[in-house]
């Protein structure tokens, strides 16, 4: 199963504050242990949402909003993707995250083209097998 692993942003985040080289080291000690395991898939950091824009689907035109937008538990400040058996695995790893107070992560299971069951036609499945091979995904 793939998961989401969702890091949640704070005011630190959201202020553009670097991590220091003690963390970004052992952060990279710690994706390294994840590629090795063939455990990581992606992840990356993002900018704060000063640098971000939302859009909103209400009615017939969608509405922008650019950000900042103020520090909620919904911002996200980064995420990983990863391949484990199950949630208990992904629980496991993120575990091991090297996080010190006061971060928190999300892990959500993402949806697999078998999820969508009957409700995708046999053309629908067919783009989703085309359009996931021509992006690298299995």
């Amino acid at each position: 199963m793939r998961c989401m692993v969702i890091v949640k942003a704070s005011k630190d985040t959201e202020a553009g504050v670097m991590p220091g080289t003690e963390l970004l080291t052992a952060m990279g000690k710690f994706n390294e242990q994840m590629v090795k395991a063939g455990v990581m898939l992606a992840g990356e950091g993002l900018h704060p949402t000063a640098k971000g824009a939302r859009i909103k689907y209400s009615g017939k035109a969608p509405d922008v909003s650019h950000g900042p937008f103020a520090v909620t538990s919904d911002l996200v400040a980064g995420f990983w993707l990863i391949q484990v058996k199950s949630l208990d695995e992904a629980i496991d790893w993120m575990k091991r995250a090297p996080f010190d107070g006061g971060a928190e992560i999300e892990i959500r299971q993402v949806f697999d083209t078998e999820d969508f069951g009957e409700a995708l036609t046999p053309e629908l499945r067919e783009q989703e097998t085309r359009l996931r091979a021509q992006v690298g995904r299995k």
